[in-house]
C-alpha cells in the first residue's frame, strides 16, 4: 500500500459521506469515536443528512460538565497503555538492526506528537490548555524512559549486553517489558512499610534505602545516613533492632524476586556517593541536575539530558503547534 495514498480517518468519512445518497450509510462503530465525532463536530448537517443509522460497540454516558455524550469505559473507547508502549519498544528495537539510534528516537518522537496531538484536547498554540486522558496520561513518560533505555541507548555496554537487553524485550510477556522500559523503585524508611515511589532523583534521601528493579540489575541504595550508622555497626548493637530490620527487609524483596526470574538478575548493594550508585542514577529521572541544583543539599545528576518535566513541556508546544 502506498502510504502517500492513505487518508485521515475523519477525511476518508467526510469522503464517503459526501459521495453517498441521503439517508443510506450505516456506521458501525468498534473501535475509537474520535474520528465520527470529529465529522460530527464540523459537518454535523451533513452527517445528519446522509446517515441512516449507528450501530456503537460500547455505549455512551452523559458528561454532566457539558451536559452532552461522551464514549463510556468499554474496552473498545479505550487505549492499552502498556501494550502499546512495549509494542513501540518492540518495534524501535526491530529498526535497530537497519537504521541508527539517532533515527530511531527521532521516530519515536514524530509517533508520539502524533498521537498525543490527535487524542489530547488542547486549544490550538496554546500549551497550557493541553490535556490528556487518562487512557493517555502515562504513555508519554513510556516514550520518555524508552528513549534514555538500554536498548536504545548503548553507551556503557559491550555489543553483548546490548544485544541481550534486546533479545530479552523481544521474548518477555508485557508485565515483564514495562519493567525493563520503566523500572520499578520501593522505598524503605522508618516510616512504615516499603512504599513505590517515583523514577526521579528527588526520591533519594538519606535516611531511606531504596530498591531497584530493571529486570536485569536488583539494586539496593543506601541513603548516606543508613549507609553512615551500617558502617559504624549500629544494626549489631541492643536497642537497635528496627534498624536491623530496615536493613533485612529490602535485601529479603530482592531475593524474592531474583528467585522468581530467569535469567537472574545482577544483584548490586551501593550506597550515595559510591561509584556503584551510577546503576541507580542512570535509571532516574533527572529532574535536579547541576544546572538547575537550587538546593544545594538536594540530591542531583550530573548529566545534561533534559528531564520528564522538560520532554513533556516541549511535547505540549509541538503538539498543540499550527
Amino acid at each position: 500500500v502506498d502510504a502517500s495514498t492513505l487518508q485521515e480517518g475523519s477525511q476518508l468519512l467526510l469522503s464517503v459521506l459526501e459521495d453517498a445518497p441521503p439517508k443510506t450509510v450505516t456506521f458501525v462503530l468498534i473501535s475509537s469515536l474520535r474520528d465520527v465525532a470529529d465529522v460530527i463536530d464540523s459537518h454535523a448537517d451533513l452527517f445528519i443528512e446522509k446517515v441512516a443509522s449507528v450501530t456503537i460497540m460500547g455505549g455512551l454516558v452523559r458528561d454532566e460538565a457539558t451536559g452532552g455524550w461522551v464514549p463510556d469505559q468499554a474496552v473498545n473507547n479505550g487505549f492499552d497503555q502498556e501494550a502499546a508502549a512495549v509494542l513501540m519498544s518492540r518495534i524501535a528495537v526491530h529498526k535497530t538492526l537497519t537504521e541508527e539510534p539517532f533515527d530511531i528516537l527521532r521516530w519515536i518522537d514524530r509517533m508520539l506528537i502524533r498521537l498525543v496531538s490527535k487524542f489530547a484536547d488542547y486549544r490550538k498554540d496554546d500549551p497550557s490548555s493541553f490535556r490528556l486522558s487518562s487512557h493517555f496520561s502515562i504513555y508519554p513518560q513510556f516514550m520518555f524512559h524508552l528513549r534514555r533505555s538500554d536498548f536504545l541507548q548503548v553507551f556503557g555496554n559491550s555489543p553483548d549486553e546490548t544485544a541481550f537487553f534486546r533479545w530479552s524485550l523481544m521474548r518477555e510477556n508485557t508485565t515483564s517489558s514495562l519493567i525493563m522500559i520503566q523500572p520499578t523503585l520501593l522505598a524503605y524508611s522508618f516510616s512504615g512499610p516499603p512504599v513505590p515511589v517515583l523514577l526521579d532523583v528527588t526520591s533519594i534521601a538519606p535516611d531511606r534505602i531504596l530498591l531497584l528493579d530493571t529486570f536485569f540489575h536488583v539494586v539496593v541504595f543506601s541513603g548516606e545516613t543508613i549507609a553512615s550508622w551500617r558502617k559504624q555497626q549500629y544494626h549489631e548493637q541492643p536497642g537497635h533492632e528496627n534498624f536491623r530490620e530496615l536493613l533485612h527487609a529490602p535485601k529479603e524483596d530482592a531475593a524474592e524476586i531474583m528467585r522468581a526470574r530467569f535469567p537472574t538478575p545482577m544483584y548490586i548493594e551501593c550506597d550515595q556517593n559510591g561509584s556503584q550508585a551510577r546503576f541507580l542514577l542512570s535509571k532516574l529521572n533527572p529532574s535536579v541536575t547541576h544546572n538547575n541544583n537550587q538546593n544545594q543539599s538536594a540530591e542531583m545528576i550530573w548529566t545534561d539530558d533534559v528531564s520528564l518535566q522538560v520532554f513533556m513541556d516541549h511535547l505540549k508546544r509541538l503538539a498543540v503547534q499550527s
